[in-house]
């Protein structure tokens, strides 16, 4: 059920440990994203590629989906009411929408200072910076930061507030189905989660497949889990009318 056809494939590739990507996943493709070797954590920002300054919304997902977390059948909302994408597979069950990146301070404080000057490719990075590295392809930057997802992350929150990382949440291969609703760039990088409690720099690989996919029809599991959802396609839609 979950195998791809291989006639649908357009590319694939390994993102190494550490490392940032990008792409435009246009409407009418797929992109599968695989923790290779379980444990993994990859940091995701969307964009509507056409107007840049419409991005992805965390709170306006969340409340529109009353949820905490990330799953089959959730969608990724824009700041403009728009569905950027849909997670219409998913293997793991939870992925973390709230936890944020991490930065050259938490990398440091953790796990002391390895820099490209001294290790090259081996150096710690961090997901704050991974994201501005890739943002400067397009001419953007710190302003076009925005709070992001992480997959194959699990945070929970108790009645205090305390945020919890639970540790191996993933297993080797688990995926996530990430469907193009729109022209949308996604921005993602393999480095830690910022609550991750590991006591070594220990960044996972990700392997992408992007692939072709029909448009979603009027019973579609992401468009039909919820009406605000509804709303939210049919906002997308007259995008492209």
């Amino acid at each position: 059920m979950h195998s791809i056809d291989p006639t649908l494939i357009r590319f694939e590739e390994t993102v190494p440990p550490a490392s940032n990507w990008s792409h435009v996943l246009k409407r009418g493709t797929t992109l599968r994203i695989t923790d290779v070797e379980g444990g993994a954590n990859v940091s995701a920002l969307f964009y509507n590629f056409e107007l840049r300054s419409e991005r992805y919304n965390m709170p306006d997902t969340l409340k529109a989906q009353h949820t905490a977390k990330l799953t089959k059948g959730f969608c990724l909302y824009s700041d403009m009411g728009r569905v950027l994408a849909s997670i219409t597979e998913d293997s793991c069950g939870w992925h973390d929408p709230i936890g944020g990146c991490s930065n050259a301070r938490i990398i440091r404080t953790k796990y002391g200072e390895l820099t490209y000057q001294s290790a090259r490719n081996d150096c710690f990075k961090n997901g704050h910076d991974s994201f501005l590295v890739e943002l400067g392809k397009y001419g953007m930057g710190k302003a076009d930061l925005v709070p992001n997802v992480n997959f194959f992350s699990k945070v929970t929150v108790d009645d205090s507030g305390a945020m919890t990382f639970h540790k191996d949440h993933c297993a080797p291969g688990a995926f996530v189905d990430l469907r193009a609703e729109m022209n949308t760039l996604i921005v993602l990088n393999t480095c830690p989660h910022p609550l991750d409690p590991s006591p070594s720099y220990s960044p996972k690989p990700a392997h992408l497949i992007v692939r072709s996919s029909p448009t979603p029809g009027p019973d579609d599991l992401c468009r039909a889990s919820r009406p605000e959802n509804e709303r939210g396609f049919l906002m997308t839609e007259r995008y492209f009318l």
